[in-house]
Order: structure tokens, then sequence, then C-alpha cells
């Protein structure tokens, strides 16, 4: 999922991996300085952590105007969660 907006230090993009109860299992967010970061429910820190409530349907998302979102297949996300590295940060 792409997140259409100008904040600099904010992630550009995210890609996730739904559990069947709806809530993220892996996540990994990407910047514009090409940073990409992952996170699952034992690596969390303040910069990039997993929700906190379920994701919800991809349509859902995908019409709301700040976002461009499309699933994608198990394979585009382990090459995404194998090319992101652990967050730094203070661990939460």
């Amino acid at each position: 999922m792409d997140w259409l907006h100008d904040f600099e230090s904010e992630p550009t993009g995210f890609y996730s991996e739904i559990g069947d109860d709806g809530y993220e299992v892996r996540k990994v967010q990407r910047y514009r300085d090409g940073r990409q970061l992952r996170a699952d429910s034992s690596h969390e820190t303040a910069e990039i952590g997993l929700s906190e409530i379920p994701v919800g349907h991809i349509e859902d998302v995908a019409n709301q105007p700040e976002f461009a979102a499309r699933l994608i297949s198990r394979e585009e996300f382990e090459q995404a969660w194998n090319s992101a590295e652990w967050s730094v940060g203070k661990l939460t």
C-alpha cells in the first residue's frame, strides 16, 4: 500500500501480512530515503509497530484517497520482508 502524502519523515509505503483475525502479523515500512524497516510481534519500536486494530478489507483501504492499496503475492511480501531491516529504535 502506498501512502500519498508530503510528510518527509513518515513512511510512504507499507507491506502487511494479515492474519485470519484481520490483525497484522508482520509489516514492512518504506521511506522516501530508501530505508525499509520491518516489525513483527516480537520486534516493535516507537518508529514501527503492528496495528493495534484489525486492518480491514483491502477495498475499504483502497477507497481512501490518501492510499493506493492492492493485494500482493506471498513472494512479493517475502521479498520486501527479506530486504528490510529491524528498526534500531527503543523497543516498545
